[in-house]
């Protein structure tokens, strides 16, 4: 208790390079828990995307011949599109032996209007099967029926968020709602869902994929299927039957010209793991930033031993012992780096906070995500580095000669 009174008054003396110090420190601890904390939240948001569907899921999606599928992506975001997946591409994997559920689907922005209330929204088409595959929470009514899909009938399952706008509180179910002057009938509305980061999943529709293909695009081709197998055991084997389909489907001789992938829930998955491990690395850059502040913590305790060299020749010609001067030169170390981690922890949390508020009133459906884990590993590693920084220059002191030190 003595060694630590005497290193907080001597910290007390020197303000301004305590401060700074301390701010380097600051810093470090935290970067460190603003990037863990938005590391988690983004793979807790991105893994939340994929939670309604299960380990059984394949998917089939359309690709440009010759080009990766983030390659694909980028160039459908400039309006590229592939519409060689036809319909009777779908009838024919649903064929398989191993398929328990399939269905196909569209997108396209359109404008969806009830009496003088109309919002421009992003409509799915997707088949009857859909709440087959994935989790399709029904809060309000049902999901259309495979009769209905077949029939091409107008009927329209409508996001919660969506609902509140266009109906209040008046019961949609069976109204009528307009998309591109045509009327299609309320059957059902989906529960609140979170939202995501690429859209608002409560101000959404359904309808059936061919309802929307003939009534609405004018097309015969879908953007992909999701597919839910029979048994999970087999299926790595089942999309490489999917794959050969696809390219007898298509004409297909040469991987390489492939329009199409076929990819299980599992693999992008392991494939979102791989990004957020990715991002989780680059914490190391807020770890050096604290060995950084180290190396300071050490220049600083270096000086502080040649301005103190007299103090401690009295100190010791007193009768202090070296490993009197050893804690107090150590405690000095170890009290800097852990203020210096309470301040990082403070500005940590504030930002992240922050953040979060940011997140929520802007709707971009992203959280940071704050664990205790990483406030104690901060601490943890704070209190380490400041013992390892002041180890040394505290050794140096204690061995000083005392009829030396006293002559300087």
């Amino acid at each position: 208790m003595n060694s630590l009174k005497i290193a907080y008054n001597n910290l007390k003396k020197n303000k301004s390079r305590t401060i700074l110090t301390m701010i380097a420190i600051a810093l470090g601890i935290s970067i460190l828990i603003i990037m863990v904390a938005t590391g988690g939240g983004l793979k807790k948001m991105v893994l939340s995307e994929v939670d309604g569907f299960g380990f059984d899921m394949i998917s089939v999606e359309t690709r440009i011949p010759g080009k990766k599928r983030d390659t694909s992506a980028t160039d459908f975001a400039k309006g590229i599109t592939i519409t060689t997946f036809k319909n009777k591409d779908v009838s024919r994997l649903k064929k398989h032996e191993n398929v328990e559920s399939i269905y196909g689907f569209v997108t396209g922005q359109e404008v969806i209007r009830r009496g003088n209330e109309d919002r421009n929204i992003l409509i799915f088409g997707y088949g009857a099967g859909a709440p087959d595959v994935q989790r399709m929470d029904i809060g309000e009514g049902r999901f259309y029926t495979e009769d209905e899909e077949s029939s091409i009938s107008s009927v329209i399952v409508l996001g919660s968020e969506l609902k509140e706008i266009l109906f209040g509180d008046d019961d949609p179910l069976l109204q009528t709602v307009y998309v591109r002057n045509l009327p299609f009938k309320v059957v059902g509305i989906l529960k609140e869902r979170t939202t995501s980061l690429s859209m608002d999943l409560n101000r959404i529709a359904f309808m059936p994929t061919l309802t929307m293909q003939k009534k609405l695009l004018g097309t015969d081709y879908v953007l992909g299927v999701a597919i839910k197998v029979k048994d999970v055991s087999r299926i790595d084997e089942t999309k490489e039957d999917l794959t050969y389909i696809m390219r007898e489907q298509h004409n297909i001789e040469n991987p390489d010209e492939d329009d199409f992938e076929v990819s299980t829930i599992a693999e992008t998955i392991q494939m979102v793991n791989n990004i957020i491990d990715g991002i989780n690395a680059l914490v190391a850059l807020a770890l050096v930033s604290l060995v950084v502040g180290g190396v300071g913590i050490m220049n600083i305790m270096y000086v502080s031993v040649s301005e103190r060299v007299f103090e401690i020749g009295l100190r010791m010609a007193l009768g202090a012992r070296k490993k009197d001067i050893l804690y107090q030169f150590l405690a000095e170390a170890v009290l800097l780096t852990i203020a210096g981690g309470v301040l990082g922890l403070v500005l940590g949390l504030f930002i992240c906070l922050l953040f979060n508020n940011l997140s929520s009133a802007l709707g971009i459906g992203i959280y940071a995500v704050i664990s205790i884990s990483s406030i104690v590993f901060a601490f943890i590693f704070a209190g380490a580095l400041g013992l390892v920084s002041g180890i040394y220059p505290a050794i140096k002191a204690s061995n000083l000669d005392p009829i030396t030190a006293l002559r300087r």
